[in-house]
């Protein structure tokens, strides 16, 4: 178990974590973060009994995006909907697996917010945990390059 392998005071690296979930998704969750929000990792350690241990948090400006709880196998990705981003997530809920949609169902609202504790095990369930991140926070601005083609010669 992940809170064994690692106590509180043996801080993991992310290599430590990415090599015990062994689930290219979650390196996938962990670059697609970085690259669209200009983000780094940190690594924390939390007392929660419901899942204890360390775990992988991504902020912005203070705002939760997600922590990444690390499983044997697979991760489990926190997201918080507040209640700013309730309206756009049911919204958008119609588009997530069913897993996902049946998940948010089920979950009440507590502690300011709908505290999702996603198990990602497979693709559709990544793309719609980065879904509500986005609705948490907007993505950075990326450059925009521009190409000058010249007109075919008749």
């Amino acid at each position: 178990m992940w809170s064994e392998m690692y106590d509180e005071s043996t801080r993991p690296t992310l290599e430590n974590i990415k090599e015990f979930v062994n689930n290219k998704l979650c390196d996938e969750l962990c670059l697609s973060l970085e690259k669209t929000y200009a983000v780094s990792p940190k690594i924390e350690y939390s007392k929660c009994s419901m899942q204890k241990g360390w775990n992988v948090k991504y902020k912005k400006r203070g705002k939760s995006l997600c922590t990444i709880y690390p499983m044997k196998g697979y991760f489990i990705a926190l997201i918080v909907i507040g209640e700013k981003e309730e309206i756009e997530t049911k919204l958008v809920m119609p588009t997530c697996s069913g897993y996902v949609q049946k998940l948010f169902k089920e979950t009440p609202f507590s502690c300011g917010g709908i505290w999702l504790m996603i198990e990602v095990r497979e693709l559709d369930t990544l793309q719609d945990a980065l879904k509500l991140i986005q609705i948490r926070a907007t993505p950075k601005k990326h450059s925009t390059v521009k190409f000058d083609f010249e007109e075919p010669v008749s």
